[in-house]
């Protein structure tokens, strides 16, 4: 019975890491603009979530039929969904032949251990949303339901459409039982609950510990803007190529750069699009406004290796348009050649730089020690929260009056202490 949960299992194993690097960014935003710091903790147990979350989803969708299996004729009678709740009990007494033993019931069911299996299925569920969300057993008993509610719409549906008729059945003791897995899982880790101290807490004390900015969420804000920018000047440089020639492309695209990088920081006070969703600004080590002649000399020395080697393939696809089809024959191997050791070169430069920066004491790179430009975090979302739950308590104070004593509030009738001095005992 456990072979036909090894290839489910071993699909989430293959399909983990893609889709781990593909949620990285999306996760880093999210943790850097609520937590203002991506620690090691919270990491793993994000990390640990998606896994769960693969492996779960495999289990209940995998092994797919094969194209050449008629779905609907094979699985007639899971068209119609099961909405009678304790079905199972019905299906471990058929499974067990009406015997009454250890083994027939229990042992050698599989009505028993698929319930089992329910049950486990979304108990690592209700352990996240304890130790990592903080939220409380109906939290996490809806998290189960609506989880298990997504996974029999899957199945039912036929994974959405792609095959004509449900391939597995759509039960409401499987409703049930995950939910209650969930927050089986959210009871069981209780103790360990009181004993680890929350992730919140691990955040506000890396933030303490450190005085820069978290090199992560510096390289994240890097990568939306370069980002933004592949996606911008491509379309731009086209449409300039069609209405001019292909040196004013290159001239759009330069300009686009100093744009994206220098002027449009310079105008907006140090945002740049990739800075302004990661929470930071740039300014001058003082604090002050970056002036312009900063910002350009910050991203110059940021993007000279790929600007130089840009420039390079530049004058070498000019010269194979000028040589015709003999030339471009002999120059189009030398032409991959520069873009191939042309990218080692900037991957080895910025590997030494992302080196050099962080034995730095400040963790500064050239481009900011250089340009005198650095960035400086904005308030993270628990921060402001902070901030307006501290702001709230402070207008609903009420204001002193002047020159008067300071009254102590009376203590209630419960508490109030005998004539020994000693407060009465708690019923």
């Amino acid at each position: 019975m456990t072979g036909a949960y090894l290839l489910p299992l071993n699909t989430a194993a293959m399909l983990f890491p893609a889709l781990a690097l593909l949620l990285s960014v999306p996760v880093a935003i999210v943790l850097y603009r609520r937590h203002g710091i991506m620690t090691r903790w919270r990491t793993l147990s994000v990390l640990a979530f998606v896994y769960f979350a693969i492996s779960a989803f495999c289990l209940v969708v995998v092994p797919l039929p094969s194209g050449a299996v008629d779905v609907c004729r094979a699985f007639p009678t899971f068209r119609h969904p099961q909405w009678t709740p304790g079905m199972f009990v019905a299906d471990m007494w058929k499974e067990a032949h009406h015997q009454l033993s250890f083994a027939a019931l229990i042992w050698h069911n599989s009505a028993f251990w698929q319930t089992v299996f329910n049950l486990l299925l979304l108990l690592p569920l209700g352990v996240f949303v304890r130790l990592h969300l903080r939220r409380g057993l109906l939290a996490a008993t809806l998290a189960g339901f609506g989880a298990s509610l997504f996974f029999e719409l899957t199945q039912f549906t036929g994974l959405w459409g792609i095959y004509p008729c449900p391939y597995r059945l759509f039960a409401v003791d499987d409703l049930l039982a995950n939910a209650a897995g969930a927050s089986l899982g959210w009871l069981i880790v209780a103790p360990l609950a009181r004993r680890l101290p929350e992730l919140n807490t691990l955040d506000d004390r890396a933030l303490a510990a450190g005085d820069t900015v978290p090199f992560g969420r510096r390289l994240v804000a890097l990568l939306l803007d370069a980002t933004g920018l592949l996606l911008v000047a491509p379309p731009v440089s086209f449409v300039v190529t069609l209405l001019g020639d292909a040196e004013t492309a290159v001239v759009t695209a330069a300009a686009l750069t100093v744009l994206w990088f220098v002027v449009v920081p310079w105008l907006t006070g140090g945002f740049t699009p990739g800075k302004r969703v990661l929470l930071l600004r740039l300014t001058a080590r003082d604090g002050s406004r970056p002036r312009l002649g900063a910002l350009a000399l910050r991203a110059a020395v940021l993007a000279a290796p790929p600007l130089v080697l840009l420039l390079a393939v530049a004058l070498l696809f000019v010269r194979v348009l000028e040589g015709g089809a003999t030339g471009s024959a002999m120059m189009l191997p030398a032409l991959a050649a520069v873009v191939g050791c042309g990218a080692l070169v900037c991957l080895g430069v910025y590997l030494w730089a992302l080196r050099a920066a962080r034995r730095h004491p400040e963790g500064l790179g050239h481009h900011e020690i250089w340009s005198g430009v650095v960035n400086r975090p904005l308030p993270h979302g628990r921060a402001r929260k902070r901030e307006r739950a501290a702001a709230r308590a402070g207008a609903g104070a009420e204001p002193e009056t002047p020159g008067a004593e300071p009254v102590a509030p009376e203590a209630p009738a419960a508490e109030a202490t005998d004539a020994a001095g000693k407060a009465p005992a708690r019923p």
